[in-house]
């Protein structure tokens, strides 16, 4: 099973993940991260769970977690789930996709200056 979580679920988990880590709280940190999920999505969860308890999973998850890197937090919930056939996707938030299509436009334009002086070392090798 897929589960996606949608640009305002994954900024209100950044957030909310952010202020745990500054005040060592991650009682609303786990109100956060269930509230992302649609009811029929903890519903499927909770089937696959040994325990059958999602909220009892998320604590878990916040206990293992070392509370420094928000993105830890994502990877930990990612391959968590994983564990129980759940394929977790993230859609990030419009700052950060932004930052990415940028990141890409370079790319590709380093990548054309490399093909350039290639092209223009063969040709210097050809004369």
């Amino acid at each position: 099973m897929e589960i996606f979580l949608d640009k305002r679920a994954v900024r209100q988990i950044r957030l909310s993940a952010q202020d745990a880590i500054e005040e060592g709280d991650t009682e609303s940190l786990r109100e956060d991260v269930l509230e992302a999920f649609t009811e029929d999505q903890v519903e499927e969860i909770e089937r696959r769970l040994d325990n059958g308890d999602f909220f009892e999973f998320l604590t878990d998850c916040l206990m293992e977690w070392n509370g420094d890197d928000v993105d830890e937090l994502f990877e930990l919930l990612e391959t968590q789930l994983g564990e129980v056939g759940i394929d977790l996707k993230f859609e990030a938030p419009a700052g950060e996709e932004e930052e990415e299509e940028e990141d890409d436009d370079l790319d590709d334009e380093d990548e054309e200056t490399d093909d350039e002086e290639e092209e223009e070392e063969e040709e210097d090798e050809d004369d």
